[in-house]
């Protein structure tokens, strides 16, 4: 029996690593979103004797299970909350909210941005991004996905001379930021890809695409001598 070379041991060191990594860095992203997230939901439990919540007499960290009822806390008081801002009363209250937090200095600038960015990727609103396209960006030769987000103000139409969009390139991972464009329509390559699908492709780096996801659906399907398994 031949011993493995380096050449098919690293190749078999790549194979291992390519199942090994993305179970660990996923465990290592909840466990990390889990911490950071506690450190805030913890303070719910303030009603409750640090004795019983933390370790060496409440002079030590807070136990686990206790991290967790407070964010399943933090869970249900969020809920309470959007079940409130549905009706009236709420509305107005969270309008009241709003006003006083965008008077004052510094503040407004930060609860502004963050809630329009909020608005823009909330599910609930239908005309954020309405297409997904391809643009000739950063410059001619080049080519971005972006979103369609709507038409240029009455300020901007004169100066512009013809018709274009606006459409949002992200910056990747990251799609919370990037930039605006204004396209002329005739310009733009509309792709055959929902939103959702469009987000995906440009937060796995360009990795996953419709053509990747459904090669992954169909390689799933077989069993390891190629054929298809049957139920």
């Amino acid at each position: 029996m031949t011993k493995p070379s380096v050449a098919s041991w690293r190749v078999d060191f790549f194979a291992g690593l390519a199942v090994v990594l993305p179970a660990v860095l996923s465990v290592a992203i909840i466990v990390w979103l889990f911490g950071t997230v506690a450190n805030i939901t913890d303070t719910l439990l303030f009603f409750l004797p640090t004795e019983w919540t933390h370790r060496n007499q409440g002079q030590g960290a807070i136990y686990w299970y206790w991290s967790l009822l407070a964010l399943l806390l933090a869970v249900l008081l969020i809920g309470v909350i959007g079940r409130f801002a549905r009706h009236y009363l709420g509305q107005q209250l969270v309008e009241l909210v709003d006003l006083a937090l965008l008077r004052v200095p510094l503040l407004n600038k930060i609860y502004g941005t963050i809630k329009q960015v909020n608005q823009a990727f909330s599910p609930n609103q239908k005309s954020s991004f309405r297409q997904v396209v391809l643009v000739e960006f950063p410059r001619a030769g080049q080519h971005s996905v972006g979103f369609v987000t709507g038409e240029p103000g009455p300020e901007l139409r004169p100066k512009i001379g013809e018709k274009v969009v606006s459409v949002f390139i992200p910056t990747t991972p990251n799609i919370t930021s990037g930039f605006v464009v204004l396209v002329p329509e005739q310009a733009l390559t509309k792709l055959d890809l929902s939103v959702a699908e469009g987000i995906k492709y440009i937060i796995s780096l360009g990795v996953v695409s419709r053509d990747s996801a459904a090669a992954a659906a169909a390689d799933s399907g077989k069993d390891n001598t190629g054929g298809t398994v049957r139920p």
